[in-house]
C-alpha cells in the first residue's frame, strides 16, 4: 500500500488530473439501488430507478407490519394493558421498530443513493485515481455492484433472520419474560398469540431483514474504501484539509445518520418497556448505552479506517521531502543574510525570502500535523447525539423537568 510523490502529477502542477474525469458508472454506483427486493419494488410501482415514492412504501410495509398486529392484539383483548398483561398500545419496543426504525431504514436508502455517489466521483475529480490506477478503480466498483445485486445474498439474509435473528436472538434476548399481547408466560415457556405469531413470522422478520440489509451494504462499502485504499492513490501531504484530501470521506457518515437514529429508537424503546414495566431504571443500561454507541461509531466510521496505512505513507514521505527542501532552503537563507559566507545588496526589508521560508514552515507543519485517523474528534459529536436523541426523554424517567432544567442551566452557567 503505496501513495504517489509529489513529482507523479501531471504537468500542470497538480491542479488538475491528468484525465477526464468522465466515468459512467461512477454515476450509477449505489449502495442502495439494487438487488432482488429493490427490483421488486421497482415493478409493484413503490420505488423507481431514483428511490422515488418513499412515503408509499413506508405506508405499504406499515400496513403489512404494524396494523395486522394492532388488529389483531384488539381482537384478542390485548390493545390495552389488562392486569399483568402488557398491552399493544403500550409496547414501546414495537412501535419503535415498526413505526420510526423501518422507515428510516427507507428513508436512509434515499439519502445514501444522493450523498455516497459523490463521494465516489471525487476520488477521480480530485486526481486521487491515476490513468494507472483507474482499472483497478473500475474493478472496484463492479465488485462492489454485483455484490450489491447478489440474489444469494439476500436469501441468506432471509434465512439468517429466520433461523437465528427470530428463533434464537429475539426470543432469548429481547422478548419480555412477563404477559404480553404477543406471548403469554405458561410455565417458564411463552406461548404466542394470534397476534405474536404475525409479529415472528412476518412483522419482526421484516425489521430484521431491513437491518441486516444495512449491514450487508456496509459490508460492501467497507470492501469496496479497503480495495481503493489499497491502490497507488496520489495523495497530496501539503492538502489544506490536513488528511493528504482524503476529508472528504467523512462526509460519507451523513448517509447512515437516519440508521444511526433508528438504533437508537429502537433501544430507546427497549429500555422505555424495561423501565416501565419490569421495575428496571435507566441507570441499569449505562453499559448497554455506551456499547450501542461505540458499536454504531464503529460501524458508520470504522470503514474509512482502512485509509490510516495511506495517511501513515504520506506523512512519512512528506516530512523527508519537505524536511529535505526545508533543510537546503533554510541553510540558504542563513548564508545569504546572516552567515556572511556571501553578500547581497538586496534590502532585508521587502524581500520574498522571509515569506517562503515562513509558508515552508507552514507546509511542513501541516505534513507533521497529518492524523492517524481519517477523522477528527469532532466528527464523532453528530454521529453520537443522532443515536442518544432517542434515548434522551427515558431522562424524565429518573429526573423531573424542573431537575433537567436546573441541571442543565447548571452545565451551562
Amino acid at each position: 500500500m503505496t501513495v504517489k510523490s509529489a513529482s507523479s502529477r501531471g504537468t500542470d502542477g497538480g491542479t488538475a488530473p491528468k484525465f477526464a474525469p468522465a466515468l459512467p458508472q461512477l454515476s450509477d454506483f449505489s449502495l442502495v439501488s439494487g438487488g432482488p427486493l429493490y427490483q421488486l419494488l421497482r415493478r409493484t410501482r413503490l420505488s423507481d430507478d431514483e428511490l422515488q415514492f418513499t412515503s408509499r412504501r413506508v405506508l405499504v410495509v406499515a400496513m403489512i407490519a404494524w396494523l395486522p398486529l394492532a388488529l389483531l392484539s384488539v381482537m384478542e383483548g390485548n390493545g390495552w394493558r389488562s392486569g399483568e398483561t402488557l398491552g399493544f398500545l403500550q409496547d414501546m419496543e414495537v412501535h419503535a421498530r415498526m413505526l420510526v426504525a423501518i422507515p428510516l431504514f427507507m428513508l436512509a436508502e434515499v439519502w445514501a443513493h444522493r450523498q455516497i455517489p459523490p463521494v465516489i466521483r471525487t476520488f477521480v475529480h480530485d486526481g486521487l485515481v491515476t490513468d494507472a490506477t483507474r482499472p483497478s478503480f473500475e474493478a472496484a466498483i463492479d465488485s462492489a455492484i454485483r455484490l450489491r445485486n447478489s440474489v444469494v445474498a439476500e436469501l441468506l439474509l432471509v434465512g439468517f433472520v429466520y433461523a437465528v435473528g427470530v428463533a434464537v436472538v429475539w426470543r432469548t434476548q429481547f422478548a419480555l419474560d412477563v404477559n404480553t399481547w404477543y406471548a403469554v408466560v405458561d410455565g417458564g415457556l411463552l406461548r404466542p398469540t394470534m397476534a405474536g405469531r404475525w409479529f415472528a413470522w412476518v412483522s419482526m422478520p421484516i425489521f430484521l431483514f431491513l437491518f441486516l440489509r444495512w449491514c450487508f451494504r456496509l459490508f460492501i462499502w467497507t470492501r469496496f474504501l479497503w480495495q481503493v485504499a489499497r491502490l497507488d492513490l496520489d495523495l497530496e501531504p501539503t492538502h489544506p484539509d490536513g488528511l493528504a484530501g482524503l476529508h472528504f470521506l467523512v462526509l460519507s457518515e451523513r448517509a447512515y445518520r437516519p440508521v444511526l437514529f433508528a438504533m437508537g429508537s429502537v433501544l430507546s424503546g427497549m429500555m422505555a418497556n424495561r423501565i416501565l414495566y419490569t421495575g428496571a431504571a435507566l441507570a441499569d443500561f449505562k453499559l448497554e448505552i455506551f456499547a450501542a454507541v461505540v458499536l454504531l461509531l464503529l460501524t458508520v466510521l470504522g470503514p474509512l479506517l482502512v485509509f490510516m496505512p495511506n495517511l501513515r505513507n504520506v506523512r512519512r514521505r512528506g516530512i523527508t521531502e519537505y524536511g529535505s527542501i526545508g533543510q537546503r532552503y533554510a541553510r540558504e537563507f542563513r548564508r545569504k543574510w546572516i552567515g556572511g559566507g556571501q553578500t547581497t545588496s538586496e534590502p532585508l526589508l521587502g524581500s520574498g525570502d522571509i515569506q517562503s521560508l515562513a509558508d515552508l514552515h507552514n507546509a511542513y507543519e501541516v505534513v507533521d500535523k497529518i492524523p492517524m485517523f481519517p477523522f477528527s474528534w469532532r466528527n464523532l459529536t453528530l454521529p453520537t447525539v443522532t443515536v442518544l436523541l432517542p434515548v434522551a426523554p427515558l431522562l424524565l424517567t429518573t429526573f423531573s423537568v424542573e431537575e433537567l432544567i436546573d441541571r442543565l442551566l447548571g452545565m451551562l452557567l
